[in-house]
């Protein structure tokens, strides 16, 4: 079988599941990345070993993995054109308190359960680190399903993922850094200039640039040409956010988003993203973070590690962006979803994590322990999410929906059919 039969293979395989996986999750009445998610591991080397069948080359789960990094700049591309700049200005204190205390809690937390468990101060300090980072492409799914993004929740949750990442590899940076003795403070302030540089220069290209090229090439008769620019604006802000930036390619392609959403054309942009991405890249995300995770190695010598860092993973993120929230003045129901919409580590868990192994930082079976961490926390999140929400419902006799602006009823109406 040729490399392209393979590859039309797997797509064919995973699309299909997630589908059928999705609909049925939303039919017990949970958002269907849960189901997305669950198929991911029974296709992966926990059960089946998709990627790994006799006439399956193993370069085929590289391209699998690049699909789905196109998956996540998608998702977080289109939650940025939902907002509005407005709206997330409006909330950046709130963004700000809980991003910062969602991450000092879970480090200062981990740091005590890697000194608990008996690490040295280093392995603590760096188990900390891990448990501080977020993967809100995860929550973002599920509150775009619940039709909650342009909540004050999902304003605050998105600003709140931003300060996150600035965060973790700022203090990321300096820890390896200090441990390693590479890193001066010119370094660490040039990391803090890059960061700043690359903020300022998004936003006021997407304040003045953007607007124009949208309007210039709505008038082009070119086949799909506003959704190719788009695309294109969104790929060159995730490429700068990595390289110039310093930060994670899904800041830059929530920022691209945020930044097109303000223009005129943002319907008919939003409606060739939406096709593209549900259709076929966000699937693939979704199932692939199953797919990297192995069951099979986890050792039950591990089992009171990894049952502590759980427990300090949930507990630390949710209070820490919680409080946070509720410092920045957020309703107490409100701060307890957000807090809850920060627990998932997903994709950058375990980036963080194959730092930590490649640095002899941490061993197999605090690896082993902090991959099903990851895995417990990406999963619980959504069904958490959709329990607090229904209880405001019930308790308000309104729909999510009822907290957002007029505008946003009619954007995201079409969203929970296409997530399933």
């Amino acid at each position: 079988m040729s490399q392209f039969l393979q590859l039309a293979f797997l797509i064919s395989v995973i699309l299909f599941s997630a589908k059928i996986a999705g609909y049925l999750s939303i039919r017990i009445g949970q958002p269907s990345v849960l189901g997305e998610l669950l198929v991911g591991i029974l296709l992966g080397p926990s059960l089946i070993n998709l990627l790994n069948l006799p006439f399956i080359q193993h370069s085929m789960s590289e391209t699998i993995t690049e699909f789905a990094e196109f998956g996540v700049l998608l998702l977080m591309f289109i939650a940025g054109l939902e907002l509005h700049f407005g709206e997330m200005r409006r909330n950046i204190r709130v963004a700000a308190l809980a991003g910062f205390l969602g991450v000092a809690l879970p480090i200062l937390m981990g740091w005590g359960a890697g000194r608990f468990l008996g690490m040295d101060p280093f392995m603590s300090l760096f188990l900390g680190l891990t448990l501080g980072a977020t993967s809100v492409s995860i929550s973002a799914q599920t509150l775009i399903e619940l039709r909650a993004l342009r909540s004050r929740v999902g304003l605050s949750l998105l600003g709140a993922a931003v300060f996150d990442d600035i965060l973790i590899i700022l203090f990321l940076s300096i820890f390896l850094g200090v441990q390693g003795g590479g890193e001066t403070t010119a370094d660490i302030l040039a990391i803090l200039l890059r960061m700043e540089l690359f903020l300022v220069f998004s936003v006021l290209l997407g304040l003045w640039g953007l607007p124009w090229l949208i309007r210039q090439t709505a008038k082009l008769p070119i086949s799909q040409g506003l959704l190719t620019v788009s695309l294109i604006v969104m790929f060159i802000y995730g490429i700068a956010a990595e390289l110039f930036g310093g930060m994670a390619a899904i800041t830059g392609a929530f920022l691209a988003g945020l930044m097109l959403g303000r223009t005129p054309e943002k319907e008919r942009i939003e409606i060739g993203a939406h096709a593209l991405a549900y259709g076929m890249f966000v699937p693939i995300f979704f199932v692939n973070i199953g797919l990297s995770i192995n069951l099979r190695e986890f050792k039950l010598d591990s089992l009171v590690m990894t049952l502590v860092i759980l427990l300090v993973a949930v507990v630390g993120k949710w209070l820490g962006a919680g409080l946070g929230a509720r410092l920045g003045g957020l309703a107490r129901a409100e701060a307890l979803q957000l807090g809850a919409g920060m627990i998932s580590r997903g994709e950058v868990g375990l980036i963080v994590a194959d730092v930590g192994i490649r640095e002899g930082l941490i061993f197999d079976n605090g690896f082993s322990a902090i991959v099903m961490m990851v895995l417990m926390t990406t999963l619980i999140t959504p069904p958490i999410l959709r329990a607090l929400f229904n209880r405001k419902t019930m308790k308000h006799g309104k729909k999510p929906m009822d907290d957002e602006p007029a505008e946003a009823r009619s954007d995201a109406s079409h969203t929970h059919e296409e997530a399933a």
